[in-house]
């Protein structure tokens, strides 16, 4: 395989901020930070493991002065020492909402190139310093087309390799209206480079009629799972009318070529609901996790009629034994303005008994801070230690 490096790069360390309870000094370790003034918003966070125990991160640029219409940039950084110190290692252009990946000691990237764009697939096996170029079906190309997607995760199942996706062909080109839900898969052996290995689901479109004609789509979507062995996408719902957030439940196939929604039963109450969330299953404790933008109720007194997916100010620490139930265990991180602060799209892998975060991060900084509360200008790294222990504390 040939690889090439994307950009030539002086690494530099970026320092990290320890977390603080001061109110104007980022939570966290940063990672990244891109001033509101430049144009470019940091997206899409993603985190990995490496085999030999380092993280890798990433994230794309949107707004009005990047390239997320033509050809996304995504920058990827690296860790030796648990997320203490992060140094940027390549930046690539063509990669957009992408998960990142650990396959059989290779490092992967998959999403589309731009927004609403081509799905592509790149591997590197040094890290994250290098990667596969793709130019066609046989070395990363994967559908053509506009899909859309975000960082979530990555699974194996029954011997294949998993990962949602939409279709963004509408018939309506409206946002959430166009999204269609499917899941893609490969077998676990497979060349995850080409397109051949990999099979498609049907795609759900867009229906008026869902959540009593309050349903405006569905998006970012997750493969879980079940408790019986089965396998759904587990998405975002958005409905603009009510602070009460949902999440739906499709149904795939077990050799993932047909996806099925019931509107009576596949709705499921899940705070945050309306934003971005991962769901991940830890066999120690027998639980599906996840982190969420979930509103508190006083919040919600103070919004009432306001959309649910503006607000994103709060991080909090959920689970499920069943995935139909959810609890809000603890509430990670959180800021009183709802206006210019989020902590957003987070990406997050299990390590031992802790949970380590990736957190697309609207804070203050020296330059004004973020544009708003969605366009973030940090990266951020956090860590919730012990996170088995607090699945018996409840707070809604």
């Amino acid at each position: 395989m040939n690889y090439i490096l994307l950009t030539v790069l002086t690494c530099q360390v970026v320092l990290s901020k320890a977390q603080s309870n001061h109110p104007n000094e980022v939570p966290g370790i940063v990672i990244a930070h891109q001033p509101a003034s430049s144009g470019q918003y940091i997206g899409s966070p993603s985190i990995a493991i490496l085999p030999n125990g380092d993280y890798v991160a990433s994230h794309d640029f949107f707004g009005p002065a990047s390239s997320e219409f033509v050809q996304a940039i995504t920058t990827v950084y690296r860790s030796s020492d648990q997320g203490r110190r992060w140094k940027k290692v390549s930046e690539i252009r063509g990669a957009f909402w992408s998960s990142l990946f650990v396959h059989h000691g290779a490092l992967y990237l998959l999403g589309p190139d731009r927004h609403h764009g081509t799905v592509l697939i790149r591997k590197s096996t040094d890290g994250g310093e290098t990667w596969s170029q793709p130019t066609g079906t046989e070395n990363g190309l994967l559908l053509k087309g506009m899909f859309h997607c975000a960082p979530v995760p990555v699974i194996e199942h029954d011997g294949r390799i998993w990962r949602a996706m939409e279709t963004a062909h509408g018939p309506i080109l409206e946002w959430g209206k166009r999204y269609g839900a499917m899941m893609m898969s490969a077998p676990v052996d497979a060349d995850l480079l080409n397109a051949k290995s990999w099979s498609t689901s049907n795609f759900l479109t867009y229906d008026s009629t869902y959540l009593d004609g309050h349903f405006t789509g569905w998006l970012e979507g997750n493969a879980v799972v079940t408790p019986d062995g089965g396998l759904i996408d587990l998405l975002r719902v958005d409905d603009k009318t009510t602070l009460e957030e949902k999440a739906a439940i499709v149904q795939i196939s077990a050799d993932g070529k047909t996806a099925r929604f019931d509107a009576q039963k596949g709705f499921i109450n899940f705070p945050g609901g309306s934003k971005k969330f991962a769901v991940r299953y830890d066999e120690k404790s027998a639980r599906y996790w996840t982190l969420s933008n979930y509103i508190p109720e006083a919040v919600k007194l103070q919004n009432k009629g306001k959309n649910p997916a503006t607000i994103r100010n709060t991080l909090a620490l959920m689970s499920s034994a069943d995935l139909t139930h959810w609890q809000v265990h603890e509430v990670v991180l959180q800021h009183p303005d709802i206006a210019k602060h989020g902590f957003q799209y987070v990406d997050w892998l299990f390590e031992g008994k802790d949970i380590i975060v990736a957190s697309r991060t609207a804070y203050d900084d020296d330059e004004g801070g973020a544009h708003n509360n969605h366009d973030a200008n940090f990266l951020t790294f956090h860590r919730i230690k012990n996170f088995r222990t607090k699945a018996s504390k409840t707070i809604q």
